[in-house]
C-alpha cells in the first residue's frame, strides 16, 4: 500500500493526537463563523436571485468546477427535492454537447470561489449569447464572474478552517449555506409544504407517511376483540396474543369501547383486591379514537401523538372494525 504524498510511513503520530478534539472544535467554530458572516452580506442581489428563479419558465442549472462543482451538485439536488426543477452541469462538459441541456427560460447559478475560474469564464459568454440569466456565487465581488452576472451572491470568508488556510473548508461551507438559504427562501415563497416534499421523496419515511393509506399498513387478521362482559383476564390474553396493546370492545357488530394494556395496568395498581373480578365494562374507554382505513398514515400518526396513544382502531365507511394500526407502523 502506498503512503500519501508527503506522509512519513514510520512517523510517530501519537504526539499529535492529544489536541485533535481542539482542532475539530476550532474547525466547527471557524466554519460556523463563516456562515454567520454571510448575514451582513445579504442584499438586493439575493432578492433579485430569488425573483429570477421564481419567474423562470424553465430549469435551474447549477455549474462549477472542482470543489465548487461538488457543492453545486448538492445545491442542485436540494433544489430539485424542494420544488425547483434543477440539475448540475459541469462547464467542461458544456463544451462537448451538454450546452444543449440549457435552453430558453432557464436560469444558471455559476459557482467559483475566486470568481476567476477559467473553465467557468469561458462558459459564461455562451450563456450571455443566448440571453440566459446568470446568478453568480463567489468570494470575490470584483471578479469577472460577478461582473458578467445578472446578480452576484457574496460568499467570501476571512479564512479557511484548514490549519494551513489552504484547503476549501470555510469557503465551501459558506457556499453550501448560501445555496440552502436560496432553497429555503424559494420554499417559503412557493408555500412548499410537507405533502409537496413527500411527492419528491416517495421512497423515504416522510413520503411513506404522507402518501400511504392506513389500510396499507394496518393489521387486519386475528384482531383483538372482547365484549363488555369479558373478564379482564380475557382482555389481557387478547392483548398479549396480538401484541397490539389494544382490544376492541364489540357488541352487535358495533364498537362500543376499547381497552388497552395501559388501562389494565392502571386498574391493577388501583384495585388489586378486586382486580380479577372486574369485567371489561368496568375499565373500558367508551369514546375510543378511530381512524378510517382510507385516511393517510400521517393522520394516524398525528392522532396518536396528539392523544399520547400507541394504537388506533381502524374502521370502514360504515364504522365497522376492519383493523388496528400502531405507532410502529407509522415510522
Amino acid at each position: 500500500m502506498h503512503s500519501p504524498v508527503g506522509v512519513e510511513t514510520n512517523k510517530d503520530y501519537s504526539i499529535y493526537m492529544t489536541n485533535v478534539i481542539d482542532v475539530a472544535k476550532k474547525c466547527f467554530q471557524d466554519e460556523a463563523q463563516a456562515i454567520l458572516n454571510l448575514i451582513p452580506k445579504l442584499d438586493d442581489n439575493f432578492t433579485k436571485a430569488i425573483e429570477l428563479i421564481i419567474n423562470s419558465k424553465g430549469k435551474f442549472i447549477v455549474t462549477g468546477v472542482g470543489k465548487s462543482g461538488h457543492i453545486g451538485a448538492k445545491i442542485a439536488s436540494t433544489m430539485a427535492s424542494t420544488g425547483t426543477p434543477a440539475f448540475f452541469v459541469n462547464p467542461l462538459d458544456a463544451f462537448h454537447g451538454d450546452l444543449g441541456m440549457i435552453g430558453e427560460g432557464d436560469v444558471v447559478l455559476a459557482i467559483s470561489n475566486s470568481g476567476q475560474t477559467d473553465e467557468l469564464l469561458r462558459f459564461i459568454p455562451l450563456l450571455r449569447e443566448r440571453n440566459i440569466p446568470i446568478i453568480s456565487m463567489s468570494g470575490n465581488p470584483a471578479s469577472l464572474l460577478a461582473k458578467y452576472s445578472d446578480c452576484h451572491l457574496n460568499v467570501s470568508v476571512e479564512k479557511e478552517a484548514c490549519p494551513l488556510n489552504l484547503a476549501p473548508t470555510s469557503s465551501t461551507t459558506a457556499t453550501l449555506a448560501m445555496g440552502d438559504a436560496i432553497a429555503c427562501a424559494l420554499m417559503t415563497v412557493r408555500n412548499f409544504q410537507a405533502k409537496d416534499f413527500a411527492q419528491f421523496h416517495p421512497g423515504g419515511s416522510l413520503g411513506r407517511r404522507l402518501l400511504s393509506r392506513v389500510k396499507d399498513y394496518m393489521a387486519s387478521e386475528n384482531l383483538p376483540i372482547v365484549n363488555s362482559e369479558s373478564k379482564i383476564s380475557d382482555a389481557l390474553m387478547q392483548i398479549s396474543r396480538t401484541k397490539m396493546g389494544i382490544a376492541a370492545v364489540i357488541e352487535n357488530d358495533e364498537i362500543i369501547g376499547v381497552v388497552t394494556d395501559g388501562d389494565i395496568r392502571r386498574t391493577m395498581q388501583r384495585d388489586q383486591e378486586h382486580f380479577f373480578q372486574l369485567t371489561v365494562k368496568n375499565l373500558m374507554n367508551r369514546n375510543p379514537k378511530l381512524i378510517k382505513e382510507d385516511d393517510k398514515l400521517s393522520h394516524a400518526e398525528e392522532i396518536m401523538r396528539q392523544h399520547n396513544i400507541k394504537s388506533l382502531l381502524v374502521v370502514n365507511d360504515n364504522n365497522k372494525l376492519v383493523g388496528v394500526i400502531d405507532a410502529f407502523s407509522c415510522i
